[in-house]
């Protein structure tokens, strides 16, 4: 499992969004990763810094938050579409936690990212 994280200034803990291997390279090979920059940052943890590659979800004129939202909003449409087409009338609880994966996961994120109270995305 890789993980996504964010981040926060105000010392709220960081969240972390296990994620498959797969649907982690399929994430690096869309638009995500073509939104912000890495780049080193001091994060607290407890009562230690350190330096990770992180993108500002506040830069840029439109800023990456918004950026990766509507990103994430258009993907998690799609994956809808995917889904609800994959599943049928009556799918097996197996058919269900493997359909519904990517979803659940996107959703996660779209959350992460838009709680203002996480400033920082570090994306593995």
């Amino acid at each position: 499992m890789l993980d996504i994280s964010l981040y926060s200034v105000t010392g709220k803990p960081p969240i972390s969004i296990d994620v498959s291997e797969s649907f982690y390279h399929w994430l690096i090979q869309s638009d995500f990763a073509e939104i912000g920059v890495a780049r080193p940052h001091a994060i607290q943890f407890d009562d230690e810094t350190v330096e990770l590659d992180v993108v500002d979800l506040e830069k840029g004129n439109v800023s990456n938050r918004q950026r990766f939202r509507e990103f994430l909003l258009e993907v998690i449409a799609q994956e809808a579409c995917t889904m609800l087409q994959h599943l049928g009338e009556s799918p097996s609880q197996e058919k269900y936690q493997h359909c519904t994966y990517k979803l659940r996961r996107l959703q996660q994120l779209r959350l992460g990212i838009e709680d203002k109270s996480y400033q920082f995305l570090q994306r593995a």
